[in-house]
């Protein structure tokens, strides 16, 4: 059975971690999106409704009915407002999933980076030990042909 080391578990950890950010990253982006869909929606909905407003003046309309269509593009207006901060807040938040996925993802590399530091260490020892014991073997046959 491999040894597990400490590095091998900060690297599996940190892979962890980088993973989680990415899918909490992935989540707020989706959010955005539908954040942004609905505020799309409302600002069409806006639009159509005060087109016709136009129209319901351009045919006549009451002082109560014209009344009535000012108080509600009113409300449109203030749900539309209301939709933009949730976008600006959901913005934010990408912003900070994506920064904090970052962090995760420079962590992860550089435990990789003294993983494959240590490798080369261990690696250099070992052809070390391998060129000793050529060297000790090549002498003894040298010793023994004389």
């Amino acid at each position: 059975m491999a040894k597990t080391s400490a590095l091998d578990t900060l690297i599996e950890l940190a892979t962890n971690q980088t993973d989680e950010a990415a899918k909490r990253l992935g989540v707020a982006v989706r959010n955005c999106q539908d954040t942004e869909q609905k505020l799309g929606l409302l600002m069409q909905y806006r639009d159509d409704y005060e087109a016709r407003l136009r129209t319901g003046m351009a045919n006549g309309m009451t002082a109560m009915g014209y009344r009535n269509f000012q108080l509600f593009l009113e409300k449109l207006d203030t749900a539309i407002a209301g939709q933009q901060q949730i976008v600006d807040t959901a913005k934010r938040r990408i912003v900070e999933e994506r920064s904090a996925w970052q962090s995760s993802e420079r962590k992860r590399m550089s435990y990789g980076t003294l993983a494959a530091r240590k490798e080369a260490v261990e690696l250099r020892k070992e052809n070390k030990r391998d060129q000793k014991l050529m060297d000790e073997y090549a002498n003894r046959l040298a010793n023994y042909k004389r």
